[in-house]
């Protein structure tokens, strides 16, 4: 009896710690390993970057009467977009934030599922880290007033995890500056608030194209009524600057979200 006894309790608890492993693969973004390219495809589509100084301004300066603006200097692509688009054509965009893991290709699904790439990786195929992705709320181009990217807080430390490395002061402080690359552009962006916000679905929840809408949304950027907020001093918004947001889960509550944002400073194109 007593054998028969120790013998359920055993699997009771071999069942239980099986639901919490589950669990922990299932709640959003916890517990699970990959979502990093393959070193041999990151390669192939990928040229070293060792020092982001090297941006050139896309105009010289103007003369004197500012009436005739000089040649547009073309600057190289570290991204091979033809290697990238020959691996998956959702592939469309490569973020790089210095300093910290991120540092991945960027996807939007060509099928009805808008949520395709939150458990697909690069390739489409199934894999719970995903891949960092944009719905179709966006266009390809970075020309919105506001384009969100999503992406998993993985515990592993890849995807979207290092954006939480923001919520530190003294990190967001040293490091204000993220580029998003497309074929014929490099974006670059100034990172002004770091916070945590509400699920709701930005997109879906106001009217962007509405001046006073968005200039009212920018403010409540510059001024977040959420914990753990981080905003840059000095930084003015306006109704022509283009905002990126990159979203991922809290560590704690998966009814929130922790943001980080920044401005577009920077547009170059490329060779």
């Amino acid at each position: 009896m007593f054998n028969k006894t120790k013998k359920f309790y055993i699997s009771c608890i071999g069942l239980i710690l099986i639901c919490i492993m589950l669990f922990a693969c299932m709640s959003g973004c916890n517990g699970c390993v990959g979502g990093k390219m393959d070193p041999d495809d990151y390669a192939k589509v990928t040229n070293p970057v060792t020092n982001r100084q090297d941006v050139i301004p896309t105009h010289t300066a103007t003369n004197n009467e500012g009436t005739s603006p000089t040649e547009v200097i073309l600057v190289d692509n570290p991204i091979n977009f033809e290697e990238l688009t020959a691996l998956n054509p959702d592939l469309y965009a490569w973020i790089r934030i210095p300093n910290t893991a991120i540092d991945n290709p960027v996807a939007q699904s060509s099928n009805s599922d808008q949520n395709f790439y939150l458990h697909h990786n690069y390739l489409g195929n199934y894999e719970f880290a995903g891949t960092i992705y944009s719905q179709r709320h966006n266009t390809k181009y970075f020309i919105d007033r506001v384009t969100v990217l999503y992406g998993h807080n993985m515990l592993n430390g890849t995807m979207f995890a290092d954006l939480h490395k923001f919520s530190d002061e003294d990190f967001f402080e040293e490091n204000d500056t993220m580029y998003i690359y497309i074929d014929g552009h490099i974006l670059t962006y100034e990172i002004f608030a770091a916070y945590e916000y509400d699920d709701r679905h930005i997109l879906n929840s106001f009217e962007f194209h509405d001046d006073e809408v968005y200039e009212k949304y920018l403010q409540d950027c510059l001024s977040p009524q959420y914990s753990n907020s981080i905003v840059r001093e000095g930084t003015t918004l306006g109704v022509e600057d283009k905002i990126l947001t990159l979203s991922t889960c809290t560590n704690y509550n998966s009814n929130r979200r922790f943001l980080v944002q920044g401005v577009l400073i920077k547009d170059e194109k490329t060779r």
